[in-house]
């Protein structure tokens, strides 16, 4: 049973509890461990269950999810945690990724769906409902904070290390001869470098890619 993931419900409600329980007592996968009807007592739950997975509901009396979330990582806690709501709202969704939440599902989510998103969780990914997936996108591209945006560059965009040697290099004002001098590969090489640079920054020129940089402390 090594392979069991560790559950611990916490909703203030005992029907969405009893649902949820209903939904998983057929999975060989997932066991039940623990139960909580406020935050603070999903705090102590996790404490003393040591789960693999919290199930967490947003809006609790005494700390919401939300706040549950702040606190389980303020203690460097790693506990996976799924966020359960019946709200889709931006706010709702971004506090609890910022918190450091795994997942977010809606209530009305489908079970083969609850489902995924568990074992996606558990074994380390992240999950969020189909509706939530295109806030996030719609964040993430039109209004992200600056934090999230070199997050971003440096992350999702893949900046290489050599990519940044070779981005310091050109602002210092070296041309592809002296960065493939400097660097020991072949100019050809420095420009195929220099080309994927410039075309995940969507830049055209150097004057754009100093800009771009500066803006992002891409170095």
């Amino acid at each position: 049973m090594s392979n069991t993931i560790r559950v611990v419900l916490a909703d203030d409600h005992v029907f969405v509890r009893d649902g949820i329980k209903s939904l998983l007592e057929n999975e060989a996968n997932i066991e039940v461990v623990g139960e909580a009807t406020d935050g603070l007592e999903a705090l102590k739950s996790v404490e003393i269950n040591q789960p693999d997975l919290l199930i967490l509901d947003i809006r609790m009396p005494n700390m919401n999810g939300i706040e549950v979330v702040e606190k389980l990582r303020s203690q460097n806690n790693l506990v996976k945690i799924v966020m359960l709501s019946m709200h889709e709202s931006e706010e709702y969704v971004l506090k609890s990724i910022k918190a450091g939440a795994d997942g977010y599902l809606l209530k009305g989510s489908s079970k083969e769906e609850f489902l995924k998103a568990l074992n996606t969780v558990s074994e380390g990914g992240k999950y969020f409902s189909g509706d939530i997936s295109s806030i996030l996108i719609s964040q993430l591209t039109l209004s992200t904070t600056f934090s999230e945006t070199k997050h971003l560059v440096n992350d999702e965009m893949m900046i290489t290390k050599r990519e940044k040697e070779i981005l310091t290099l050109l602002l210092s004002g070296k041309g592809n001869k002296e960065i493939a001098e400097a660097l020991d590969i072949s100019k050809r090489t420095a420009e195929v470098h220099r080309f994927n640079l410039m075309k995940k920054l969507k830049v055209k020129n150097l004057i754009e890619l100093s800009n771009k940089a500066t803006e992002y402390s891409l170095f």
